[in-house]
């Protein structure tokens, strides 16, 4: 049995996040799955006109088609793993949403970082629902209203978290991972989404 859900009241904003979604040894035991069989990656990305290496690695998995776009990149989808097929038969059921992609990320410690940015790229229409998943060490996640930089939250995300993020949550709100001075451990992160421009 997982903890029960809790809706952070957020103007503008749809957010769920649910702990221990998936438990503690189920949590360690897919990082590690994860960190050995997924093609993980750290491309070079846009930031103000220069370009400079992500600071974490990525990997983006799809059905056939579902490319996304952002930084400037372009990401063709490898099929989806037995374990990432798992996840994404569960999240469906668990939320009634249908999912095509997945963006998987891996921060090999406190110094790689998410900055401030909201999913809101064209291929995932107007109001994405975004289920993210954490495994591995607890990451401050940081959310902030456009709008109102003073509207803010910071949310511990734990092995096993499922945070769920819909409705007018990217349109009103950006959100990041900022660095860590205490965060020695390894945290992978998988951000399930639907493509709808399949190109």
């Amino acid at each position: 049995m997982f903890d029960e859900p809790a809706a952070l009241h957020l103007p503008d904003a749809h957010v769920i996040y649910t702990p221990h979604w998936i438990s503690p040894q189920d949590a360690a035991a897919l990082s590690g799955t994860l960190r050995r069989t997924l093609h993980w990656q750290q491309q070079p990305v846009r930031i103000f006109g220069k370009l400079v290496m992500q600071p974490r690695l990525t990997a983006w998995y799809g059905d056939a088609g579902a490319a996304y776009t952002y930084s400037g990149l372009r990401h063709e989808p490898l099929p989806f793993t037995p374990e990432l097929q798992q996840l994404r038969l569960r999240l469906e059921s668990h939320t009634g949403q249908r999912f095509n992609s997945v963006l998987c990320n891996l921060y090999r410690n406190g110094t790689d970082s998410m900055g401030w940015h909201s999913d809101n790229e064209p291929e995932l229409g107007p109001d994405p629902v975004i289920a993210s998943i954490s495994l591995g060490q607890t990451r401050r996640f940081v959310l902030r209203h456009k709008n109102n930089h003073s509207l803010k939250h910071t949310l511990p995300l734990e092995t096993g978290s499922l945070l769920l993020m819909h409705g007018l949550t990217q349109q009103h709100w950006q959100h990041g991972l900022p660095r860590s001075l205490t965060a020695n451990g390894e945290r992978i992160n998988l951000t399930f989404r639907l493509i709808h421009t399949i190109t």
